[in-house]
């Protein structure tokens, strides 16, 4: 917007310069003197060269759009079918202090420390491959036979680091960082196991389950199953890095 408004303004000054140039043009036509004759040739040469400027001018002060090059390389490494279902979310803010001390010369102590906040994003549900039941056809009654625990379908991470120092001789590489990060969503798991977030799963599914099977006709002998599998919850067994 700015170097448009700039182009008219210079096309406004070369039109009255024109204009002035021509009035100029007009009054020197009625003298036939030599002088008359240079000055005119001086404008047109002025009028030349201030036309040559702020066209320069105006082309330097128009931005080049920035040139960018990306590229990417996709690789699938596998692929399988899975039949797992979220039935609840977990949103937390978890606050991880970090802080390692080391000795430079075995004496010397060097400190280097961290507050990061992590924002996360907990899905649990159910595998259903893990499922077991007993279909009884005759008296439209589905019994449970082995129900698994909650487990975490998904964890997406946000960090944010404050406070970060650190000392020349102890600074924080990339390693220090990723550890710093996974100790955090470990942090973040173990809020999640101790909250609520087993038993919504719990009671959402079996929720779940009584309805599709009504719709059916059938009744879910035993949703108490479901209920009891919410302690059995085991986040050791999961991956953190998922």
């Amino acid at each position: 917007m700015a170097s448009n408004k700039f182009k008219i303004i210079l096309w406004s000054v070369g039109i009255l310069m024109l204009i002035l140039l021509g009035f100029f043009l007009y009054q020197l036509t009625q003298s036939e003197s030599v002088n008359s004759i240079m000055i005119l040739l001086m404008l047109l040469f002025g009028l030349i060269l201030g036309g040559v400027i702020a066209f320069l001018a105006s082309k330097k002060l128009v931005s080049e759009p920035s040139v960018i090059n990306e590229s990417s390389h996709t690789i699938a490494e596998s692929m399988r079918k899975v039949f797992k279902v979220v039935s609840a979310e977990g949103h937390f803010n978890e606050i991880y202090n970090y802080e390692e001390t080391t000795k430079l010369f075995n004496f010397i102590p060097s400190k280097k420390k961290a507050l990061v906040i992590v924002q996360a994003k907990v899905l649990v549900g159910y595998d259903f491959e893990k499922f077991q039941w007993e279909v009884d056809e005759q008296n439209r009654k589905v019994k449970l036979l082995n129900f698994p625990a909650p487990e975490i379908i998904s964890t997406e991470t946000d960090y944010k680091y404050y406070n970060i120092e650190e000392q020349f001789f102890n600074l924080f590489s990339k390693d220090d960082l990723a550890k710093v990060q996974q100790n955090g969503k470990k942090q973040v798991i173990e809020a999640a196991k101790k909250s609520h977030l087993p038993e919504v799963a719990a009671e959402q599914m079996r929720t779940l389950l009584t309805e599709l099977l009504a719709g059916k006709n059938f009744l879910l002998e035993n949703p108490t199953k479901i209920s009891e599998s919410k302690n059995l919850i085991d986040y050791r067994k999961m991956n953190v890095n998922s």
